[in-house]
């Protein structure tokens, strides 16, 4: 019975959030044995190289913001970790750009999808105050360029009165703590819709289907086909509906 357990108790508040989460993300969705065969095109792969830049950005950063900027700037592992945390940053904003574009030719929205694509912009658009915070943290020349050249602009849009490029407590702290846990947020939640809807298939790819005939078999090859031909073709109609 809804609402209480086996024993007849009042159901936990904990059983019915497992029962609303397994509902929306089962196990199969949430980890799938199987993908459809469009997946296996290079536009399908800019999505797994961004989240791999971001994830190598995030623990390089870490180490560096543990550290201190004395060491990675005179510390030889210091240089190193700083600029693998450049370069991942470089490629999950590249791999981000190509990703969205991408998608956006795609109609990427379609399907009850439009809460992952505005996740996906958001997370874009959040990625670009990240970058400019991290270039202001750099403690360096280029850092102190960026940060007379911008207050300007600050002060012409208004939001010089919250932000200052040139206090650089205010950036550090933007860039290490709140900035990236907003962003962890974004990519989190578009990934789990990503995994709760799907990947969008490709624009047409299910226009062009074969009639089925009343006398076909499972395993039966349609005319002009063979076997393994037409259990391709039923296994791209039943993951449409998926």
């Amino acid at each position: 019975m809804s609402g209480q357990s086996h024993d007849g108790s009042p159901e936990a508040w904990t059983t019915k959030l497992r029962r609303i989460w397994l509902k929306i993300l089962p196990p199969e969705k949430l980890l799938p044995d199987h993908q459809p065969a469009y997946v296996a095109s290079w536009v399908y792969v800019f999505g797994v190289l961004t989240l791999s830049g971001f994830v190598i950005a995030v623990l390089s950063g870490a180490v560096i913001a543990f550290r201190g900027p004395t060491w990675w700037h005179t510390s030889p592992i210091g240089h190193f970790v700083n600029s693998l945390h450049l370069w991942s940053v470089e490629l999950f904003m590249f791999f981000m750009a190509l990703h969205l574009w991408a998608k956006f030719w795609m109609a990427a929205w379609r399907g009850r999808r439009a809460l992952t694509w505005m996740t996906g912009v958001a997370a874009f658009l959040l990625s670009i105050v990240e970058a400019f915070t991290g270039y202001l943290s750099q403690t360096n020349f280029d850092s102190q360029w960026i940060a007379f050249e911008s207050k300007d602009a600050f002060n012409a849009s208004g939001a010089g009165w919250f932000f200052n490029p040139l206090n650089f407590g205010q950036a550090l702290l933007l860039h290490v703590v709140l900035l990236p846990l907003i962003l962890a947020g974004l990519v989190a939640v578009h990934v789990l819709l990503v995994r709760i809807r799907g990947v969008v298939h490709p624009i047409g790819a299910y226009s062009v289907k074969a009639a089925p005939t009343a006398s076909a078999s499972v395993g039966e090859a349609p005319a002009g086909g063979s076997g393994a031909q037409a259990v391709a073709g039923a296994t791209n109609t039943a993951k449409e509906g998926s």
